[in-house]
């Protein structure tokens, strides 16, 4: 079975720079690892970190299904491991056939997002994202033991996490650049009054890349190369894996609330920052498809 994985992703210098963001030497020969940092982090010291995630917390209280959120977390969970089946396909034979059945679960929680004011909620009390607030959320994560364990049960190994960790913590000016729709300037060039708010545009954006991949697979079979496939299915999973690191979060919300107050902005914060790099990597590496990166021509 081919093997799906985000870690060509978490290059040598990608994890000196995530150790050198959380503040953790890396003079030595010691490796970074999930561990090393875990064992050498300081968690956040910032007070509103904590109020951010007790606000979405007061905010959401009553409103989330909790039988909607585990089955479609279950469910997220089950395509996350039907990956490697999904890339072992390789080019769908029609539009539709792979890659949409791996973003339904996906659009049904966003539809329940939408319906209770998650997203609304999400961008009234997270800031936008600084420099400061993606070093603490990274601080917080790499802390999270629940938020570990749940990846390590979907099948994220220790280079993985890592990589999504990178994700989140060396993408600060492009994350800059995604705007809370009520912090966006006067006097830009386009109408913000139906803006939907930053979350939203996140996993909604996410999903529709993911929704479009069969057809664009499927149309541009002749330039699909084995590696433009393999990038295919390992932004994907990162996709998932973002939202699925927001979904834990809310259903631990809902449920056992094991989680502190700065994990779930922590969490909720990643998800999203996950999906917003993860998407635009996919639109690169796999939409954009060069003359350097296309299969050759049997004409040729």
């Amino acid at each position: 079975m081919h093997q799906i994985s985000t870690q060509p992703n978490a290059t040598a210098a990608d994890r000196r720079s995530l150790a050198a963001t959380l503040g953790v030497d890396t003079a030595g020969d010691e490796a970074v690892t999930w561990d090393r940092l875990a064992g050498t982090v300081e968690p956040v010291a910032d007070s509103t970190f904590a109020s951010r995630g007790e606000a979405i917390r007061a905010d959401l209280a009553g409103k989330l299904d909790v039988e909607l959120l585990e089955r479609e977390r279950r469910a997220l969970w089950t395509e996350l491991e039907r990956l490697a089946d999904v890339r072992a396909a390789g080019v769908p034979d029609e539009p539709g056939e792979l890659y949409d059945e791996v973003a339904a679960p996906g659009w049904r929680l966003y539809d329940h997002f939408l319906e209770i004011g998650f997203f609304e909620s999400l961008d009234e009390n997270l800031p936008r994202f600084t420099a400061d607030h993606i070093e603490a959320t990274a601080r917080e994560l790499i802390l999270a033991a629940p938020l570990s364990s749940a990846l390590d049960d979907v099948g994220f190994e220790e280079p993985e996490k890592l990589a999504l960790l990178s994700t989140v913590a060396n993408n600060t000016e492009r994350l800059a650049r995604w705007v809370p729709s009520n912090q966006i300037p006067d006097g830009v060039e386009f109408d913000t009054t139906n803006v939907p708010p930053l979350h939203q545009r996140a996993m909604g954006g996410a999903l529709l890349w993911i929704d479009g991949l069969d057809r664009h697979l499927w149309q541009n079979e002749v330039l699909v190369t084995d590696d433009i496939l393999d990038d295919a299915a390992r932004h994907v999973k990162a996709m998932l894996g973002g939202l699925f690191v927001s979904t834990t979060a809310i259903h631990d919300l809902a449920t056992d609330e094991t989680f502190t107050d700065e994990q779930l902005t922590a969490a909720l914060t990643a998800g999203t920052a996950v999906q917003i790099v993860s998407q635009e990597e996919l639109l690169h590496d796999v939409f954009y498809i060069t003359d350097d990166m296309r299969a050759p021509s049997e004409l040729r």
